[in-house]
Formats: structure tokens, C-alpha cells, sequence
């Protein structure tokens, strides 16, 4: 007899992408900058659609830009970002497509500022998670005074889509905030 394990969200039949992402990525602490820069991006490429939609399309983002390298979509040309705004593997906003590479040249002028950008967005909760327990997901916030104050300074930075709820999904996805409900599959092992 099987078990059936608890999830926050990803049990969907022909979901298996999903639940592979809540249960091995959602909630566990990043702090390798090109991971934090992708996840940044990605969540920016979610506003307004739902993050499976993002998540399946992972694997074509990074083809588009590099892997993530933020020094090479830094200097992405008008003619690279104008060809991924007919890209049909991604989502063909030409206002998130453009602000990609706006926001990798902020990201690196933040880490030359800070030493990483991994210590600058870890500064805002003193290098610690935020572990909260909440019950449903329902419980959940969508945006908390931290995310204000790091949506707020980023945005003071010049960054686009780094809106107060996207800040906060961007803390839940990288594991500055463990989301996880109490009796999630995944609580447990996150925080030891």
C-alpha cells in the first residue's frame, strides 16, 4: 500500500513537474547568485499568470538568456531581446523580455555594492528563514513588510516587475520564507 504524501500544492495527475519543484526547490535556501537571479526573473515573468505556466516553460527561459548569467543578459542587444519577443517557448511580453536584461544590470551593480547579491537580499531577514506555520495555504500572505521593503528598494534601484507580491512569491520560491503548511511532506526536512 502506497503512501500518499502531503504536499502544498503539485499532486495533480500530469503534474509530476510541479511536485518535483515543490518538493525538491520551493522553500529550501538559495543562495548561489545566479540562482537567486533566475528565480527573480522567473517570478517577474509570472505577474499576472500562474507559476506552472512559468515552470514548464523553466528549461526555454534559460535557453533564451543565458543560463541566467546575469553578465551576458546585461549585454544582451535590442535585435537578441526583439527575436525572444517572437519566441513562442516563452512568454512573449515585450516589457518582461526587456526588462530581463534592465534588472541583470542592476543585479550586478548590487553585487559589486554588496559582494553578492545573495548578501544583499538575505540582509533583509539577517541571514536567517522566516518560518512560518500556517495551516492551509489559504493562510498565506501575498506580500508582508519585508517584501514591501525589498520590492520598495529594488524598484528605488530601478528594477521592473519586483512588485510587493512578487517579492514575496520570488522570498517563498528561493527560501528566504518557508511557506510550507504544518503538516506538508517537506516541513520537516527544510528546516533542519
Amino acid at each position: 500500500m502506497s503512501t500518499i504524501k502531503k504536499r502544498c500544492f503539485g499532486d495533480g495527475i500530469g503534474k509530476e513537474f510541479y511536485a518535483d519543484y515543490h518538493d525538491n526547490q520551493w522553500g529550501v535556501p538559495v543562495h548561489d547568485d545566479q540562482l537567486l537571479f533566475e528565480m527573480l526573473i522567473l517570478e517577474g515573468a509570472q505577474a499576472g499568470l500562474s507559476w506552472e505556466t512559468i515552470l514548464k516553460r523553466r528549461e526555454n527561459y534559460r535557453k533564451a538568456f543565458f543560463n541566467f548569467d546575469p553578465k551576458k543578459v546585461a549585454i544582451m542587444t535590442d535585435t537578441e531581446l526583439e527575436a525572444l519577443c517572437k519566441n513562442p517557448d516563452i512568454i512573449r511580453n515585450r516589457l518582461k523580455i526587456y526588462s530581463t536584461r534592465k534588472n541583470a544590470k542592476i543585479f550586478l551593480n548590487i553585487q559589486q555594492e554588496f559582494g553578492s547579491f545573495d548578501n544583499y537580499i538575505w540582509d533583509f531577514v539577517n541571514h536567517k528563514p522566516i518560518i512560518n506555520h500556517w495551516k492551509q495555504m489559504k493562510d498565506l500572505p501575498a506580500n508582508t513588510n519585508i517584501s514591501d521593503k525589498i520590492s520598495k528598494d529594488l524598484k528605488k534601484r530601478g528594477m521592473n516587475f519586483v512588485g510587493s507580491t512578487i517579492i514575496y512569491a520570488y522570498m517563498q520560491a528561493v527560501g528566504i520564507v518557508n511557506d510550507h503548511i504544518v503538516d506538508c511532506c517537506r516541513r520537516t526536512y527544510i528546516n533542519n
